[in-house]
């Protein structure tokens, strides 16, 4: 059990939404606002004790607690937190999972004024009568000051079977005018998520989330589709020093076994066909002994980029009041994202860990093949 773990659920995540708030620089009526709104968003499940097991076996992170969050940093600007939630969370079988998360998600539009009429035009391909599949819905709320998140969803291709997510997802951005994006993405071991922007975006994207496995940095480097988008000795650095590969013998590029490194592809444009944004992601993880490499790790890559790592530190004190060292998972995620017309952003995922602390590697973590994905 978590070091500070106590009550319920939502008291544990909202005492966590609450300090990252202040990490991330929000004013303590954003901060509160933003609680609130978690505790609504998930339901009944935040008043379940957690003396009990997780409620279900959800997929959003690894000891199945329906939260993770996530900073996102560009150069000289205060970092970005987001909440990734699953409001179906505990709901009978997947169907009820997916309906719970639309109820949710269109509460919100009516609450915040967006529509979800790109949402709704994709309903019958991602929420089937018997959906398949690790997930339903989860949605995403970016924490900007004025207590309004900016919302998104992400969804799951294989909803209709795994055999069929590829036609799933190439349908969905048809019927979204994205006609040519399809044939823009790079080759992939499986078609992941697909997200959508909802609400107030400057540019709202479609996004497709693919997993590689047994990948190299120099196959990474090579995944982006975006024009002008980032070189590939960017890309093999970050690869390399999120994966705790920068110290080994030039002209040796392992490949990440484990759990598969993810990419991301956003469209904005629907003429071209070609992406506008790329990210790459490194599940630290399971490539790291203890949180305290995979800290140092982030933190590394962050400077790489002219980005202030005391944000993150704050949040990760924040989140937890455990030894980094005497766990692995609370830092899950490592990413690297261009977008054209802005700087490059790097974001870090941190668990909740309700449930469960990984126990750290007391060694190099065996080579092995993880079916989980997130």
């Amino acid at each position: 059990m978590p070091t500070d773990a106590g009550g319920t659920l939502g008291e544990h995540a909202a005492r966590q939404v609450l300090r990252l708030c202040e990490a991330a620089g929000l004013d303590g009526a954003d901060s509160a606002a933003y609680a609130r709104t978690m505790l609504s968003a998930l339901g009944p499940v935040a008043e379940r004790s957690l003396d009990l097991p997780a409620p279900d076996d959800s997929f959003l992170s690894d000891d199945h607690t329906p939260v993770e969050f996530s900073l996102s940093f560009t150069p000289d600007q205060r970092p970005t937190l987001r909440v990734l939630l699953e409001p179906g969370c505990g709901a009978a079988d997947l169907a009820e999972n997916g309906r719970t998360g639309l109820r949710v998600v269109r509460g919100m539009a009516r609450r915040w004024g967006f529509d979800t009429r790109r949402l709704d035009e994709l309903e019958d391909l991602f929420f089937p009568p018997d959906p398949q599949g690790p997930l339903a819905l989860w949605c995403a709320l970016e924490l900007v000051p004025g207590g309004v998140p900016r919302v998104k969803v992400y969804l799951n291709p294989a909803a209709s079977g795994k055999e069929r997510s590829a036609d799933t997802v190439r349908e969905a951005l048809r019927r979204l005018g994205h006609h040519q994006a399809f044939a823009s993405l790079p080759t992939g071991d499986r078609h992941l998520f697909f997200a959508l922007d909802l609400g107030d975006w400057a540019e709202p994207r479609v996004k497709i989330y693919l997993a590689h496995h047994d990948l190299s940095a120099a196959e990474a480097a090579g995944l982006s589709r975006v024009d002008g988008g980032p070189g590939a000795a960017e890309i093999t650095s970050f690869f390399r020093t999120a994966a705790g590969h920068d110290t080994d013998a030039p002209g040796r590029d392992p490949r990440l076994d484990r759990r598969p490194v993810q990419s991301c592809h956003a469209f904005t444009e629907t003429v071209t066909g070609r992406p506008s944004g790329f990210t790459l992601y490194i599940p630290v993880r399971d490539y790291a002994r203890h949180d305290g490499e995979a800290l140092d790790r982030a933190v590394a890559v962050l400077g790489r980029h002219g980005m202030d790592a005391t944000p993150l530190r704050r949040s990760v004190a924040a989140v937890t009041s455990r030894r980094l060292r005497d766990g692995v998972g609370l830092i899950a995620y490592v990413g690297l994202a261009h977008q054209e017309g802005r700087l490059p952003r790097v974001t870090a995922y941190l668990s909740s860990e309700a449930y469960e602390v990984r126990p750290p590697a007391t060694a190099a973590v065996p080579s092995r093949r993880a079916e989980a994905v997130h």
